[in-house]
């Protein structure tokens, strides 16, 4: 609920007409959440400059030193993301809000609702958010160190290519066919049901039943024993349980770093009929991801397609957590890195 009330509060700001007085509350909005700053200093003469109308301006305000004798002016947009763009705040705050609740929009129905009159302009925007996204993300590696499983959780686990997809299989061949990386993902599942294990005579094989899910995506050069071990050695704690099927690089590896390791056999079936074990949780979420990164055109480039995973993972470990929601933990964020 408080997550709806703080979008609510950014949709009646930014709808609706445009005048001074909703440019200014806009303004106050921010500097609450400390988007913008509140207090400025000049530069020159080192005094506070105040807050003055500019009504040729696009955001209607600027900072305004009120000495006799240097008369400075800096705009609102003075070290915020917002700097250096010709966009008006009001449709980067709407932009704002549509990216952190990924809503599937074209860049057409962006040009089309005002928020931006280019593509360019667009995928700059995006650009700007993604990084946001990417910081926050290496500073809870720092912090944390980004560990998934343990008690009452499996762990499961699986590779894949995210190559580029031509329209209607035509145009060039894009870098991104010739790319023979593969994105190794860990997603760490809350389980209500009892984990995998071997089953009574007659029992129905049921697996555990997922609650909530966090991947760890990682672009990696092979899909080896000497690549995948030290990152599962890495994320998932000792003692997990962790299900994937019967590629060679971690059979009987595992369970000598301490894992209770299930497979499924793929060729056989796609559940395990002893023990119950499946890999549906990170096939399903692969789709989901391949959307994502597909829809956006973001493997077109092997840096672009780390920034997207990064996006990925920010909203399962960090947007879908916060108090306030995806948008409450994109504002905090932005606060951090423009800080």
């Amino acid at each position: 609920m408080r997550g709806l009330k703080l979008a609510t509060k950014l949709i009646g700001l930014t709808e609706g007409k445009k005048t001074t007085k909703k440019h200014l509350k806009l303004i106050e909005w921010l500097q609450k959440k400390k988007i913008l700053r509140g207090k400025v200093k000049c530069s020159r003469c080192h005094h506070k400059m105040k807050l003055k109308k500019k009504i040729a301006s696009v955001d209607r305000f600027e900072w305004r030193c009120q000495r006799r004798n240097c008369k400075r002016k800096k705009s609102i947009r003075h070290k915020s993301i917002f700097t250096r763009s010709k966009v008006s705040v009001f449709n980067w705050m709407k932009f704002v809000y549509r990216f952190s609740q990924g809503l599937r929009l074209r860049q057409l129905d962006f040009m089309m609702d005002n928020i931006a009159r280019s593509s360019r302009t667009l995928s700059r925007m995006a650009k700007q958010l993604r990084e946001v996204c990417v910081t926050a993300m290496e500073r809870l590696r720092q912090r944390e160190g980004q560990r998934i499983g343990g008690r009452r959780h499996f762990v499961v686990i699986d590779e894949s290519h995210f190559r580029h997809k031509r329209k209607y299989g035509r145009g060039r061949m894009a870098g991104g066919w010739k790319r023979r990386k593969w994105v190794f993902g860990m997603l760490g599942v809350q389980s209500t049901r009892m984990q995998p294990g071997r089953r009574q005579p007659g029992q129905r094989p049921r697996g555990p039943r997922r609650r909530s899910g966090k991947p760890v995506l990682c672009l990696v050069e092979k899909r080896g024993r000497r690549e995948l071990v030290p990152l599962i050695a890495h994320h998932v704690k000792r003692g997990s349980c962790v299900i994937s099927d019967e590629w060679r690089a971690y059979r009987n590896a595992l369970p000598q770093l301490g894992y209770r390791h299930f497979t499924v056999n793929h060729s056989v079936s796609y559940v395990s009929a002893e023990t119950g074990a499946h890999t549906q949780h990170i096939e399903r979420a692969w789709r989901s991801y391949k959307e994502t990164v597909w829809r956006l055109r973001g493997n077109r480039t092997e840096q672009l397609l780390i920034d997207h995973l990064y996006v990925i993972e920010w909203h399962a470990w960090l947007g879908g957590k916060h108090q306030h929601g995806p948008l409450g933990r994109l504002l905090y964020d932005m606060r951090l890195k423009y800080r």
